[in-house]
């Protein structure tokens, strides 16, 4: 198989979940952005939540004017967040479940059985040119919802497969990688992300019919002991040393 290019998407949410416990501007979400537009991220994530706990109305709408990279907005199915984003028209778009108590999103959307919901959904950002993508668990039968719903894009949830150990995480590892696979066979651009570290990164990386990783948490707690630029730097050495060395055992 030919080597794909791995594309790494920086969530600056947390940046602003910090600034908003004090309150204030200070850290700027959008100077995030651009620090790691500098370190060499492809894109940024930015999930606007109806509590607005971390980012906000007006982040969504700086980052939307003031970085030259995609901007991708998470976001739940909701009238109040698709008016949001067919206004500020970001390139892409990935529907995620939301719960008020939870800490962060739990768990991926329930494509197949919320499908007459998202449909509508769906549609509306597709007219609108903006690139849905679907927050769902690594399972076949929610990825054939998604490709019944038009849903051009999918994220693949990776925190079971973080959270697990031994045979455990091998077994997680394996579902996601099966379930790229399928995606693929169907049609569907497959990304990951959820809960990725500089130490399970690699074997999620090197499955070669991922797209793009959605890094964000792990990565603005690691730039409070070395900087934003170097936690984004080593998390793009792993992931394209991962790929290298999976083409290289595949060409062998």
């Amino acid at each position: 198989m030919e080597k794909r290019y791995l594309r790494l998407g920086v969530n600056i949410d947390h940046v602003a979940t910090i600034r908003n416990a004090r309150g204030g501007q200070h850290p700027d979400p959008v100077r995030a952005a651009q620090a790691a537009a500098a370190a060499g991220a492809d894109g940024i994530t930015a999930h606007l939540r109806e509590d607005r706990r971390h980012m906000t109305d007006d982040d969504v709408a700086r980052l939307s004017a003031g970085i030259d990279l995609p901007l991708n907005l998470e976001m739940a199915a909701t009238d109040e967040m698709l008016a949001i984003a067919l206004r500020h028209a970001p390139h892409a778009a990935c529907i995620v479940p939301e719960k008020r108590q939870e800490r962060t999103t739990e768990g991926g959307l329930d494509a197949a059985g919320s499908h007459n919901h998202l449909a509508p959904f769906v549609a509306k950002l597709n007219a609108a040119d903006i690139r849905v993508s679907l927050f769902i668990e690594p399972d076949m039968r929610q990825l054939e919802a998604a490709k019944s719903l038009g849903a051009p894009v999918v994220e693949l949830h990776t925190g079971a497969y973080c959270e697990a150990e031994g045979t455990e995480r091998d077994r997680q590892f394996r579902r996601i990688s099966r379930a790229a696979e399928y995606a693929e066979a169907l049609g569907i651009e497959c990304h990951a992300g959820h809960g990725l570290t500089f130490d399970t990164v690699a074997p999620i990386a090197a499955i070669p019919t991922l797209v793009e990783l959605n890094i964000g948490h792990f990565l603005i707690g690691e730039a409070i002991f070395g900087g934003l630029e170097s936690s984004i730097k080593r998390m793009r050495s792993l992931m394209d040393k991962a790929r290298s060395e999976a083409h290289g055992e595949r060409s062998a």
